[in-house]
């Protein structure tokens, strides 16, 4: 089967090994590109980093390695310590289970430094500001929007090559849906099954009239496993 994957090009090709080694093609229709802001780093003083995405890892370098950091999950986790970091904690995958172990590793009024992404959500940051945390927010790279979806992604859909789609994350698949619209295939978009990363990332398409599948766990194991037949 062929597999819409939109995620940003590197991520995409990690994803598309994995849909090769479980028997399927990955088309790949990346509607972001990741970039550096360019904005500074924070000046004030911190404790401890947090990281969520592996993006992070080019801002990263420029920063104290002897700081712990918290990351969100295994694989930001291994980007961190490439770097030199050698006191990474590691969260279970999701901002719920990132701040918790955070409230549970550090007492409160310690200064965090999250090293995020544009268009970050609100957690792990207000819950750790609620449990007495100051929070820095550096947004040190974007997800940048591209301008159309890459011409085989269109035929793939305008033929009915597509069997699903994969989504990890709601603005990416806001994304899909307006650039499907631009290039005159919505209707065939909206025909695929669309397995996502949760009920967040699903609402663009469930707001189309799309069939939208959610993974048991943000995890992109548990998205993966949706494509595996009934047992």
């Amino acid at each position: 089967m062929q597999v819409l994957v939109t995620r940003s090009a590197q991520d995409a090709e990690r994803t598309a090994q994995k849909l090769v080694a479980r028997g399927h093609a990955a088309c790949l229709a990346p509607v972001t590109r990741i970039v550096p802001t360019g904005d500074p780093a924070p000046a004030a003083a911190y404790d401890a980093l947090i990281v969520t995405s592996a993006h992070a890892a080019d801002a990263l370098a420029g920063l104290d390695r002897h700081k712990p950091v918290f990351a969100v999950g295994t694989r930001t986790a291994d980007a961190v310590r490439a770097l030199g970091f050698a006191h990474v904690t590691v969260a279970d995958g999701d901002a719920v289970s990132l701040a918790r172990l955070i409230r549970e590793s550090l007492p409160p009024g310690h200064t965090l430094l999250h090293v995020t992404g544009r268009h970050h959500k609100e957690e792990p940051a207000s819950s750790l500001r609620a449990a007495g945390f100051p929070v820095l927010t550096w947004e040190a790279y974007e997800a940048r929007a591209i301008e159309r979806l890459p011409a085989a992604a269109v035929e793939a859909l305008r033929t009915g090559q597509i069997g699903v789609a994969l989504h990890y994350s709601r603005r990416s698949a806001d994304l899909v849906v307006r650039l499907a619209e631009e290039a005159g295939v919505a209707s065939n978009l909206r025909a695929v099954p669309h397995l996502c990363l949760s009920a967040d990332v699903a609402a663009p398409l469930v707001a189309v009239g799309a069939t939208t599948r959610v993974a048991g766990d943000p995890s992109e194991d548990a998205l993966l496993r949706l494509l595996d037949p009934p047992s």
